[in-house]
């Protein structure tokens, strides 16, 4: 591919949070194999550490930084060193996130508040800062992309989640505001998020397991885990490479005309 490939990332630098493992993991993956170097952040320092290694090891730019998503002071610190390590900031992927299942009437406040600080404040942290340093003027100064990771529970009602939902509700239009601001200073900064359905991860393995709960043990994991797949009309669940493909896509030159957008990466579960 030549380096005028719109799909190439080649001398882009990407900051993606939670990326220690699972679908984090694999958007590094995908953005260093397309060519971008790569800071990878999260709380798992010992799995992070080890991910950018393995990066390395297969000739990529990687490294680690830890990044606990609701303090700013952290923020300020990742960015500073991603763009002192790699010479700049042109992607930032807003992937950290938690799930907290159960009945509105049993969630507590306390559980709502801290999922709210990592989905939401984590997100509007993350645009925040990573704005001041890529608009014109900033540490890095060349505008770019970033990508926020919502859910079809972001764009559709869905049961257990009312929690979880409200904060992916949250992320979508923080997308929107900060796309259409950027958009109207001339910072050269686009905005979009993507929503995934049902994911092959850890989380997706514990959103089955707490529905089976949830339903009373009525039915069993493998009746739970068909009654998802039908919900998903392209007949399987995702893997994280279906997001990083899209991840790979927004954070390229191909879709420099698309700010502002909520792309559903769900197997067709929202078009139902």
């Amino acid at each position: 591919m030549s380096a005028a490939d719109p799909f190439r990332l080649d001398g882009k630098v990407a900051l993606i949070t939670g990326a220690a493992r699972g679908i984090g993991a694999e958007c590094a993956r995908h953005l260093a194999n397309a060519g971008a170097r790569v800071m990878l952040t999260d709380v798992l320092d010992d799995i992070g550490r080890d991910t950018a290694a393995s990066l390395r090891a297969s000739g990529a730019e990687a490294d680690y930084h830890p990044l606990d998503v609701t303090r700013e002071a952290d923020w300020e610190r990742a960015i500073a060193t991603t763009i002192d390590s790699f010479g700049g900031l042109d992607v930032l992927v807003n992937n950290a996130g938690i799930e907290i299942m159960g009945a509105i009437t049993e969630v507590s406040l306390d559980d709502f508040r801290r999922l709210m600080a990592i989905n939401v404040d984590g997100v509007f942290l993350g645009c925040k800062q990573a704005v001041i340093a890529m608009r014109p003027g900033g540490a890095a100064g060349c505008g770019g992309s970033i990508i926020n990771m919502s859910s079809v529970a972001g764009l559709i009602g869905v049961p257990w989640l009312s929690a979880y939902g409200a904060s992916k509700g949250a992320v979508r239009m923080i997308t929107k505001d900060v796309a259409v601001e950027c958009g109207r200073l001339g910072y050269g900064i686009r905005c979009n998020s993507i929503h995934p359905g049902v994911v092959a991860s850890q989380m997706a393995d514990s959103f089955l397991h707490k529905n089976q709960a949830l339903s009373g043990g009525t039915a069993s994991l493998d009746e739970i885990r068909a009654a998802f797949l039908q919900a998903h009309p392209i007949g399987r669940m995702g893997e994280p490479a279906d997001i990083a493909h899209a991840v790979r896509f927004l954070a390229a030159e191909a879709s420099s005309w698309i700010t502002g957008v909520e792309l559903p990466v769900d197997g067709g579960w929202t078009a139902t």
